[in-house]
């Protein structure tokens, strides 16, 4: 779609919701690669102007929209109902649909594509980067908290909105069908890479079959914990409310804590080239363990609590693994920049699992001092 197509499209969008107020104008917004943002505004009878979220979604990405509105509208709808009864601010405390005019809560265009609006979070900031600790922290307890609001919400109920996520197992598989058929011919350049997954063949079935025992319980998880998908107040920068829930599914807590500690704890980008500077932050790592319990306020089961360190392993040998498999099938699923991107964002991930296996003892004893 040009970007004359969109901003006529996004007119059209405007006249289907909900909004309050007299429309002013509605800008590009945020640093999402994913949606096409807008922060759409409306004049007010008082003279004041009210700013809203309105958003294309991407549903090539997202190839049922319709599902993944429905998980948000019920989880949000979850989440307003504990906030409301315990005295906050729902409409700045959870995220919030604004309906359409025909009572729905997504809008179809005349060429097919899918909208959707939110209230806007005032006075609150997403950041793109750490810079300073305590921003990890408040996400970990953003995070956290998340767990502890939604426990008690039948997680089985929600849409995989991209079925077999984190069924590491199956990541696996792929893994083992794409080095078989060897595609473009990169298997014997990567054949330690490939040993290295190999050797850990039984660990990507620890947490799937701990669910399957009973042990791990399914929970709405958001899988995609990154920093920037928390609003933190602009003064104080405490957490504000979790947001971007198009990822919002049934998982396990310890992947979402996992997910964090990869990116977050990790000393080195995602794709630094010079594998001798990636370390695990242990600093780092039991600061984020602090606010995530914290945030949790006692809602882990003692085998979610131990197995905190198993999904921060997990998240990153899959990570791995996905990386190392696009290699081989020809670099058709993540974005890159120059050929060998994909296989050097497979070593950086292996990289940080040798160093997790190397102070897993560490870590360990780390999660079970925290409180």
């Amino acid at each position: 779609m040009t970007r004359e197509e969109l901003c006529a499209k996004k007119d059209e969008a405007v006249a289907a919701f909900s909004f309050t107020g007299t429309y002013l104008d509605a800008m590009p917004y945020g640093s999402g690669h994913i949606n096409d943002t807008f922060l759409a505004r409306f004049a007010q009878e008082d003279g004041s102007v009210r700013p809203y979220i309105l958003q294309r979604m991407n549903h090539e990405v997202f190839r049922h929209p319709e599902e993944l509105i429905e998980n948000i509208r019920r989880v949000t709808g979850f989440l307003r109902e504990r906030l409301e009864a315990a005295g906050k601010n729902a409409d700045r405390e959870c995220m919030n649909l604004v309906p359409c005019k025909d009572g729905g809560w997504f809008y179809r265009d005349s060429i097919g594509s899918y909208w959707r609006a939110y209230l806007f979070i005032d006075h609150a900031v997403s950041l793109d980067a750490v810079t300073d600790p305590s921003q990890f922290y408040q996400s970990a307890v953003a995070f956290g908290r998340f767990q502890q609001q939604l426990d008690g919400f039948d997680a089985s109920t929600l849409h995989e909105v991209i079925p077999h996520f984190h069924d590491t197992p199956d990541r696996y598989r792929l893994f083992e069908e794409a080095v078989a058929a060897d595609k473009l011919g990169r298997a014997a350049e990567v054949a330690d890479e490939i040993a290295f997954v190999r050797a850990r063949e039984a660990f990507p079935h620890t947490l799937m079959d701990a669910h399957a025992s009973g042990k791990l319980p399914l929970r709405v998880t958001h899988n995609d914990t990154k920093l920037n998908n928390v609003m933190l107040d602009e003064t104080d920068q405490t957490p504000v409310c979790v947001i971007d829930l198009d990822t919002v599914m049934p998982g396990f807590s310890v992947n979402d804590f996992g997910d964090s500690i990869r990116f977050g704890a990790n000393t080195a980008a995602e794709d630094e080239q010079d594998c001798s500077k990636v370390h695990l932050d242990l600093n780092l790592f039991a600061l984020y363990t602090k606010g995530f319990l914290e945030g949790c306020g006692g809602k882990l089961t003692d085998t979610e609590r131990a197995l905190l360190p198993v999904g921060a392993k997990m998240m990153t040998l899959e990570c791995g693994m996905r990386f190392l498999t696009d290699y081989l099938e020809g670099d058709t699923y993540f974005r890159t920049k120059y050929p060998t991107h994909n296989l050097v964002r497979c070593r950086t991930q292996f990289a940080l699992v040798r160093e997790m296996e190397a102070h897993w003892e560490e870590m360990c004893r780390i999660v079970e001092s925290a409180h």
